[in-house]
């Protein structure tokens, strides 16, 4: 019987993957601190319990034990895939997108922000990157295929689903849930980030574990096929909870509370190309998007954040409503002063789809 390791295994889409294994055949054995486990995982699983940011535990505890496949979902990957070196078949790693030219700064690219989608083979953070951390996930790349010429490496964009430890969709699913009537969004909520179904990263890692031949030491980005705006994530979050809101856009620089559900002080997209991981590894979306994201926001309605704890803290919401609503009211002045306008020629669309195109001559 073939052998994998998993290094991790018990986050949002650890339980997936050795599932996926034992379902091809594998005997799994995963590598944790032990804090997170979990009913998911059967006792046919083994589990060492270790540290896999302390390289000198993880050895100690793994002895000279070697397997046909080790995939590494956490720890300290650089002085694991070192340590690994010899003693694994097939080596799969999984890493952060951040790792390209200007994906934490796209609005100090030019032209302003990233191309859509972000070429796969695009030129990622050099050594003058101010955020170590990017430069980091570049450097620890490199050591990867040193030790492993024929890895395969993932990068994981921002992920959605159950057991998040940081569930980026609450501020959406828990205003829904408080029944707020609006719902403020920046730049019309048009923003548009790869993201991930928990189920479709952890997909993409079992194809990468089938070590297809064209995969092979290459790289590769994960993310859902079909991708929805801000907004449309948040009309379809409001419909699975029964819900029904007005989208009110503002402009981002003042639209203070999306913050939290736009992650970043850009409104840029940020579209990877996902073309390779469909060619080579054979990816499609396992759960369709949409889908995907009502079961996101069911689970968190049945598994809601504590209000005001910890975890929301470091969401970073406060979730002032009473501040929220005073920009509403100011907005509605806003809107109505604006459309008093008066137009000598109302500007028109200039295209031959859109409605009646006017002919001043005649009128």
């Amino acid at each position: 019987m073939m052998t994998a390791l998993i290094i991790g295994g018990t986050g949002p889409t650890g339980p997936y993957v050795v599932n996926g294994l034992i379902d091809r055949g594998f005997q799994v054995t995963i590598l944790h601190t032990g804090r997170h486990e979990t009913e998911l995982i059967g006792p046919e699983v083994e589990h060492i319990h270790s540290d896999p940011f302390d390289v000198r535990k993880t050895a100690e505890d793994l002895n000279n034990r070697t397997f046909d496949l080790v995939v590494v979902m956490y720890g300290r990957l650089r002085d694991l895939a070192q340590l690994l070196v010899g003693r694994v078949g097939h080596f799969v790693s999984i890493g952060g997108v951040g790792v390209y030219q200007g994906f934490a700064n796209p609005d100090d690219l030019f032209p302003l922000g990233m191309p859509i989608p972000l070429p796969n083979g695009s030129d990622l953070v050099n050594d003058d990157e101010s955020f170590v951390k990017l430069r980091r996930i570049r450097e620890t790349e490199e050591v990867v295929f040193t030790a492993h010429p024929d890895a395969i490496h993932l990068r994981y964009p921002q992920l959605y689903g159950p057991r998040q430890i940081l569930p980026r969709e609450w501020p959406i699913v828990r205003r829904a849930l408080d029944r707020r009537p609006f719902l403020i969004v920046p730049d019309g909520g048009l923003t548009v980030k790869s993201q991930a179904w928990v189920e479709n990263a952890a997909h993409a890692t079992l194809l990468a574990a089938d070590r297809p031949d064209a995969g092979v030491g290459n790289i590769y980005n994960v993310s859902d096929e079909k991708l929805f705006s801000i907004r449309q994530i948040a009309e379809i979050i409001a419909d699975e909870l029964n819900h029904e809101w007005e989208i009110v856009s503002l402009p981002q620089e003042v639209a203070t509370s999306t913050r939290p559900m736009l992650t970043s002080w850009s409104s840029s997209h940020r579209v990877l190309d996902i073309g390779p991981t469909i060619r080579d590894l054979a990816y499609r979306d396992l759960v369709k998007p949409e889908d995907a994201w009502r079961s996101a926001a069911r689970w968190l309605a049945n598994n809601p954040l504590e209000r005001g704890g910890n975890i929301e803290a470091r969401l970073q919401d406060p979730f002032e409503y009473s501040s929220e609503d005073r920009q509403y009211e100011i907005w509605e002045k806003c809107r109505q002063n604006l459309s008093e306008i008066n137009w000598s020629v109302d500007p028109g669309y200039s295209s031959a789809y859109v409605g009646r195109v006017p002919n001043p001559a005649a009128d």
